[in-house]
């Protein structure tokens, strides 16, 4: 499967995305944001990073990138798309997915592994994981805090849309701690912390069952499996 992974100015995790990809057994395909050819990718990854410096908001600007036309067109059209930190916040400025994203509540940027409970796996990117199953993978982020008005946690709570929640402290102090959420055909879904650097051997923290640190290699391993069904 072709998984295009867009770059915009002030990407950071490209690479690492690219990386997690070809890992999965997929083919990376590097796409700019500046163009509005897809090249045939079958599902696209937004990055993590700080686009445009994180002016305005986090993602603002990136989400009225040329690209984003067509991934608007192409997530409409069922195509699965991750949004990883920076392309969580994308995916909500271009309404793709409900609430938004803010200043952790400390006002601190927060690095560290972190413990996830799986809400959902009827989702692109998440159908290899069981309901109440914990992972790890890493958080790095300053502008991490889900938030979103009553009506709409209301709605994403009462649709089954959160597909993590932080276990242990909330990090960032997100409304019911949300880690993630999926839109309701499960094939738009944008999260805080970062597969991409969960998804080789002996990278990870060392515990019983994840002692390897690859649970991230699941959620792109997922989308493969997604588009062949």
């Amino acid at each position: 499967m072709r998984v295009g992974v867009i770059t915009f100015p002030g990407t950071l995790d490209d690479r690492d995305a690219q990386r997690a990809v070809r890992l999965a057994g997929h083919e990376p395909v590097a796409l700019w944001h500046g163009e509005h050819d897809l090249h045939g990718v079958d599902a696209l990854v937004l990055p993590g990073g700080f686009s445009y410096g994180d002016y305005l908001r986090c993602g603002a600007i990136a989400a009225r990138s040329p690209i984003m036309t067509e991934v608007v067109e192409a997530a409409e059209r069922g195509m699965p798309v991750l949004g990883i930190c920076n392309g969580f916040q994308m995916l909500t400025e271009a309404r793709l997915l409900p609430g938004g994203l803010v200043r952790n509540a400390t006002g601190l940027f927060v690095r560290r592994d972190q413990r996830l409970r799986v809400e959902r796996t009827t989702t692109a990117w998440t159908n290899r994981f069981e309901v109440d199953q914990e992972i790890v993978i890493p958080l790095k982020n300053g502008e991490g805090r889900f938030v979103a008005t009553p009506d709409e946690i209301e709605r994403i709570e009462g649709e089954g849309l959160v597909v993590f929640r932080y276990l242990g402290d909330d990090p960032n102090g997100s409304i019911d701690a949300i880690a993630g959420i999926a839109n309701a055909a499960g094939n738009v879904m944008g999260l805080m912390p970062h597969p991409e650097h969960a998804v080789e051997l002996g990278f990870g923290p060392t515990t019983t069952r994840m002692k390897a640190g690859i649970d991230g290699l699941e959620i792109f391993k997922s989308a493969l499996e997604a588009v062949a069904a």
